[in-house]
């Protein structure tokens, strides 16, 4: 049965009207006709397909959300591709495989109903490792040599946004605090606030994180502060009931921190092939072949052979991370 209110073609065309602005000025025509070209037809084609998917069950907002991930990443990726001044002959194959793999990903990350945001990594991880390796198969097969080769990988077209983004936000706050009222002379200056300039790095990421947990659910804040220090948990709410510490701390010192911060986590483990394949058969022991066949017949052809090649104590050739997940919703299924 068709997506109701999901129409894919006008949808396809709003995301390309929307892109169209966004190219790079410095490209030539036909470099910005590529982009819009990509975007449209990837989006349109991947629309079409999830429209017409009768096993998935996506309603009109996943399938939009898919698409829009699409648009996104064709827009980003086919600007790197220019960029990088690989020959023509090469973007296409490699936008298709990138459009591919957004798309399985996509489909497998929704129907398990991961979080926006993990899914959106993990799309992210894929797609920079899809555009890695297909620049690094040109260079194997001596299409391509070393120096075209690591000028592509170093194109992201979607980091250099951010990056703009972050430095248009610190020039605006920087324009808002030069055109304050200054102290009318005479008058002591207002306190300075325990977050600014002079605060330790330790205060500084405390504000910080006090700024992220202002957004997030009361009961996710409140399990994250349990395994603080008491002092610092402390530190952390006193700040949060401070309606405005948004803006007593600067655009610049958040990014600064954050990064901090992110470079400090834990790194996820890594998901061997051999980890995968032990925990298909730890799944799916005790159920008969002809059980797990019946259980297996919606799925699509590649996850009938990565659950059977598992038992069989082979693994089939998908992305540790996409097979993981399949893993996982094969073990809520049973």
């Amino acid at each position: 049965m068709a997506i109701q209110g999901f129409n894919y073609q006008e949808f396809a065309q709003n995301l390309t009207q929307q892109a169209v602005e966004l190219v790079p000025k410095d490209f030539t025509d036909p470099e910005k006709q590529y982009v819009v070209n990509t975007l449209m037809n990837f989006s349109a084609l991947a629309g079409e397909a999830l429209y017409n998917d009768t096993e998935s069950n996506f309603n009109a907002d996943q399938a939009m959300m898919i698409t829009q991930i699409i648009a996104e990443w064709a827009f980003h990726k086919s600007v790197d591709l220019i960029r990088s001044k690989l020959p023509q002959e090469f973007w296409d194959p490699i936008m298709q495989k990138i459009a591919f793999t957004i798309f399985e990903i996509a489909k497998q990350t929704f129907r398990q109903g991961l979080p926006q945001e993990q899914i959106l990594q993990l799309i992210e991880h894929h797609v920079k490792k899809t555009y890695l390796d297909a620049i690094a198969e040109l260079k194997d097969k001596n299409l391509i040599d070393q120096g075209l080769m690591e000028q592509a990988a170093k194109q992201s077209n979607i980091d250099s946004m951010m990056q703009q983004m972050s430095e248009e936000q610190a020039a605006e706050e920087q324009q808002a605090q030069q055109q304050a009222a200054p102290q009318p002379q005479g008058q002591a200056p207002a306190a300075t606030t325990p977050v600014q300039g002079g605060s330790s790095p330790k205060v500084m990421k405390l504000a910080t994180v006090a700024l992220l947990f202002q957004k997030m659910k009361q009961e996710k804040v409140q399990t994250i502060l349990n395994k603080f220090d008491p002092e610092d948990a402390q530190t952390v709410i006193k700040y949060m009931g401070m309606p405005d510490l948004e803006s007593r701390v600067s655009v610049n010192t958040t990014l600064k921190c954050l990064n901090e911060i992110k470079t400090n986590l834990p790194k996820p483990q890594e998901l061997s092939p051999s980890k995968i394949v032990l925990k298909l058969q730890k799944v799916t022991e005790g159920i008969e072949r002809q059980q797990l066949e019946q259980m297996l017949k919606p799925e699509r052809m590649k996850v009938k052979r990565l659950v059977f090649n598992a038992l069989e104590g082979e693994f089939y050739e998908v992305a540790p991370k996409v097979a993981n997940i399949i893993a996982t919703h094969i073990q809520d299924s049973v």
